[in-house]
């Protein structure tokens, strides 16, 4: 059974770019990466699927429900984590959390003590002396007190110091070993490739690609950095397939996705200082495809 199921998905705002035919489904107990820059529609897809805005066209689905028509049975097998958390000034923390814990009609007393602990939050503070960080982490916790079937988290490690990022994630990794479902939106790869096992790219609105992230890491894709014994061969060498090149001084460093036989082939006509031929990192891919258009 798939846990979220997207298909044609579209909302615009007037003249204004929404997102367009988003399509794509999550299995249940997956941990799923959604990137992209700021901008480019993952808040807009989340805030589409829990119902917070309602699509032009297309539908969703969260376990077998209708996004918009059963929206309020979905809630109680959710948490969501939005990228900017926002509360009522005047409660402390355990009372909002207690309050929040009312929503799921079930006793959350320990686990909010538990996970309090993990994230260092004091449960006796008011809202309104919270740094932006600490609320972050109060939003965590209401995230994740009810034990939710799928987490939905957009932009998660805002305002959280590495130390807590590495608890975030550690926690992230037990929920997910129960069987929880993440959904994991975020601008920053690094954080999609250490949790994710397939990641959606968008780019203004569409969809680029669906792939698993060891799918990425297999391209055809090489990294290549020629040094030259003369700086005239530099502007003399052309080369098919290669991209992002980049040039300094007797050195050449690019991306290239044709046969290394013919790329060997092309070098041997110049005398060579040294040759490096490397695995591309993830960030050059996601470029690659974000550039290309996920060609």
């Amino acid at each position: 059974m798939n846990a979220i199921e997207i298909k044609n998905l579209t909302k615009s705002y007037g003249k204004s770019r929404g997102i367009i035919d988003v399509s794509f489904d999550i299995p249940e107990g997956e941990v799923f990466g959604f990137i992209g820059p700021n901008g480019a529609g993952k808040s807009t897809t989340i805030r589409t699927l829990l119902a917070f805005i309602y699509p032009n066209s297309g539908s969703a689905k969260i376990l077998g429900k209708d996004c918009i028509a059963e929206s309020a049975g979905i809630k109680k097998d959710i948490g969501y984590l939005p990228s900017e958390v926002n509360y009522y000034d005047d409660m402390k923390v355990k009372e909002l959390l207690d309050y929040s814990a009312k929503f799921y009609r079930k006793d959350c007393s320990r686990r909010i003590c538990e996970l309090s602990e993990i994230f260092e939050v004091d449960l006796n503070k008011r809202i309104d002396a919270l740094s932006f960080g600490n609320k972050k982490k109060v939003g965590i916790l209401q995230a994740l007190i009810h034990e939710p079937r799928v987490l939905i988290l957009d932009e998660p490690t805002g305002g959280l110091d590495p130390l807590m990022q590495n608890n975030f994630f550690d926690v992230l990794r037990e929920e997910n070993k129960k069987g929880t479902t993440i959904f994991f939106s975020s601008h920053i790869l690094s954080e999609v490739q250490k949790m994710c096992d397939r990641v959606a790219i968008i780019k203004e609105g569409k969809i680029l690609k669906v792939e698993h992230i060891d799918k990425l890491r297999s391209n055809k894709y090489k990294r290549i950095k020629v040094e030259f014994k003369e700086v005239e061969a530099v502007s003399k060498i052309q080369i098919d397939g290669i991209m992002n090149k980049s040039i300094k001084e007797r050195s050449m460093e690019f991306l290239y996705g044709g046969r290394i036989e013919e790329l060997l082939k092309r070098l041997s006509e110049f005398q060579l200082e040294n040759l490096w031929i490397e695995e591309p990192s993830l960030e050059e891919i996601f470029m690659h495809y974000y550039e290309k258009g996920g060609n």
